[in-house]
């Protein structure tokens, strides 16, 4: 996918996220993330934009940490929500393709540059939480086409679960194979007692498979959804529940 795809999709479902939360209301509870209410989902969300917009429009070259979220709820949340999510839009899709900023995907990475990258982040983050909002408004929620539920399990996997700070490991080496039934698409993911290693092939010999359409496979990844089809060893299956979870 290209980078413009990735603003219009995030532009797209950030709209969809702020109708799903006044709609639901910032009290409702955040079925699929629990714990959680509609005012922290936006506020998580919407500072997380700001985050992202940031480095985009400073081209800043160093880590730098989120800020707190505001205290505000009802329709002044939500109007600090869109506001951010506007901008952020905005940012990517003025930005040039060489700029240069902080990214946290380390190489080998699969975004070529880090307008891709960011645009490419914050579309995925922007969809799961999307999610989360319709999950509290309830009702049938929109629906995650086959070519980027594809891209958001291959960012997730050789992207966020490539970095030091992913938790899913196993004592000894374990190889679990995702499928994605409704596309050309599988991924061997080697596991061990340091971060996964993803690769888009399928492994001759894997301990357990993961299969089902993309979408099904996009959500339940981001535990937001059960594993459509797990094949061979179960364990992998609760391990991943247990161990990937990412906010």
């Amino acid at each position: 996918m290209e980078t413009a795809e990735f603003v219009r999709a995030l532009d797209r479902e950030g709209g969809l996220l702020a109708t799903a939360a006044e709609e639901a209301g910032t009290g409702a509870e955040v079925l699929s993330c629990p714990g959680w209410r509609v005012r922290d989902l936006l506020r998580h969300t919407g500072v997380v934009h700001r985050w992202a917009a940031g480095f985009v429009a400073d081209g800043h070259t160093s880590p730098r940490p989120i800020a707190d979220p505001p205290g505000l709820d009802g329709a002044e949340l939500l109007s600090w929500y869109r506001d951010g999510h506007r901008r952020l839009v905005e940012l990517l899709a003025m930005a040039p393709a060489g700029l240069e900023c902080w990214t946290f995907h380390r190489a080998p990475s699969p975004d070529p540059s880090p307008v891709a990258f960011w645009a490419r982040r914050q579309a995925h983050e922007t969809t799961v939480h999307r999610f989360d909002a319709e999950s509290a408004r309830g009702g049938t929620p929109a629906p995650v086409a086959t070519p980027f539920a594809v891209d958001g399990i291959d960012e997730l996997l050789r992207g966020f679960h490539a970095r030091s700070r992913s938790r899913v490991r196993t004592p000894a080496p374990r190889v679990l194979r995702v499928r994605a039934t409704d596309a050309d698409a599988v991924w061997t993911v080697r596991l061990s007692d340091g971060p996964p290693v993803t690769v888009r092939d399928a492994a001759q010999d894997a301990d357990a498979e993961f299969a089902g359409p993309a979408e099904r496979l996009y959500l339940a990844l981001w535990n937001r959804a059960p594993l459509p089809e797990v094949t061979g060893d179960r364990a992998l299956a609760e391990l991943w529940r247990e161990t990937s979870a990412i906010v």
